[in-house]
């Protein structure tokens, strides 16, 4: 009886404060505690794009993506595609696309302790997609958001993270302060 009157109400408070597992948006078993990669400081948001080369040459023409949002894979297979970069030829000279691939895989997914970068890594499983879009956590954390919302002219597509997510630009992504536009 004394055990009952001591565990129950311990095991109560435990249940209580199981905060770290409730679904906030995303799948379980993309991030869970001790997942971080132990070879970087936790972050809690991607690094904000700082290269200016690579903010001038890519962000001309998109959203300039947070390195975090792809691994070094990634980016070295679409530097290594610019002829055809999602349907567009693309002259970049040597020494700007030296400096750019650097920073992308210097930066990359893998070498981040940011929270996102870490569940994108998991979410991964060793793929190295082509595209943002192709992330499975990313669609994961898309999926209850109606196709047609993608097609409006204010966002365009999936790929256009900063129509909604307000706080793109600096590497935040939460969704309190993503706002969809009609």
């Amino acid at each position: 009886m004394v055990f009952l009157l001591i565990f129950v109400p311990l095991y109560g408070c435990y249940a209580d404060d199981d905060h770290h597992k409730k679904n906030h948006g995303y799948q379980e078993g993309f991030h869970k505690d001790g997942d971080h990669n132990d070879d970087h400081d936790h972050e809690t948001y991607l690094k904000a794009v700082t290269n200016q080369t690579y903010k001038e040459t890519c962000g001309a023409c998109h959203f300039a993506y947070q390195p975090g949002l792809l691994p070094s894979g990634s980016w070295i297979r679409i530097l290594n595609s610019l002829e055809d970069h999602f349907g567009e030829a693309l002259d970049i000279d040597a020494e700007s696309k030296k400096t750019i691939s650097k920073y992308l895989t210097d930066n990359a997914a893998e070498h981040s302790g940011a929270e996102r970068a870490v569940k994108i890594m998991k979410s991964l499983r060793g793929q190295t997609p082509s595209r943002i879009t192709e992330i499975p956590y990313i669609r994961h954390k898309h999926r209850d958001i109606p196709p047609e919302v993608f097609s409006r002219k204010a966002v365009g597509s999936l790929s256009n993270c900063s129509a909604c997510h307000r706080t793109a630009d600096q590497g935040i992504y939460e969704d309190d302060n993503v706002v969809i536009p009609k």
